[in-house]
């Protein structure tokens, strides 16, 4: 067993997170540059002392994916949406997994509203620190570079140099600690949103996640992956493809 094996085993001890379903080359990466800017020389004293400073650990668990987003990220991918969306019904179940820092369930809940949809969604993401940023609802400029000035006004607070996410539509989230890789998934959903996060995991990972996804769906409901996520080489487990990055689930008898 190498020493990168050997801290694989003992943070999923810690806990509970198993990286051997992450792609090895990109994470070993990131997290040894991590631990020698901390000033540690090998993975078991980097283990010793997160054992003893939790906000070690904290850092770890952010740099594990890059929480960086903004609202309406890809636009051309979101209008794609709508119109796939359009004809769904009047009330849409939904499920943001992996969700960051809030900018992709609220973008949704926005884009529903714009359409006089009704909806739940669910916002789900492992690291806490990101979940309590995401309940805030409060961002910088940067991260609403493509929301158009009338979407501005009409559901965000300007705060100094930044915005707040209005009530009526943070009250259309509700955000929730997961892990896509060990805790139940919610069922009978319309729509899930999960981009630019299956990139980081195995293929034979991305693989379960991907029939797990499907499972969750009920029959025409869509999967919406990121920008650089095309399920190529994967069994897709009943979604076909509807528009780029779009998958809807085959209804009963196709």
């Amino acid at each position: 067993m190498d020493e990168f094996e050997w801290f694989v085993n003992a943070f999923r001890a810690l806990t509970g997170i198993d990286l051997s379903h992450y792609k090895r080359p990109q994470m070993e990466r990131r997290l040894t540059s991590l631990r020698d800017r901390r000033g540690y020389s090998d993975f078991p004293s980097y283990v010793q002392a997160m054992r003893g400073k939790p906000e070690l650990l904290d850092e770890l668990l952010d740099r594990m994916t890059i929480n960086v987003s903004e609202f309406f990220r890809n636009p051309e991918r979101w209008k794609d949406l709508q119109a796939v969306v359009q004809g769904m019904g009047q009330s849409i179940q939904a499920w943001s997994a992996a969700c960051s820092t809030g900018e992709e369930p609220y973008s949704l809940a926005i884009l529903l509203a714009e359409m006089n949809v009704r909806a739940t969604i669910l916002a789900t993401d492992i690291d806490l620190r990101v979940l309590d940023k995401a309940r805030r609802g409060e961002y910088v400029q940067t991260q609403l570079r493509e929301v158009d000035d009338r979407l501005r006004h009409r559901y965000f607070h300007q705060q100094g140099s930044g915005y707040r996410v209005r009530d009526e539509i943070r009250q259309v989230v509700q955000f929730r600690q997961h892990n896509l890789l060990s805790d139940p998934y919610p069922t009978d959903l319309d729509l899930i949103i999960c981009r630019n996060v299956l990139i980081y995991f195995t293929e034979e990972t991305k693989q379960q996640l991907v029939r797990r996804f499907a499972a969750s769906l009920r029959p025409g409901g869509v999967l919406f992956v990121g920008s650089t996520e095309q399920l190529l080489g994967l069994s897709l487990s009943g979604l076909r493809p509807s528009k780029p990055f779009i998958y809807v689930k085959a209804e009963a008898g196709e």
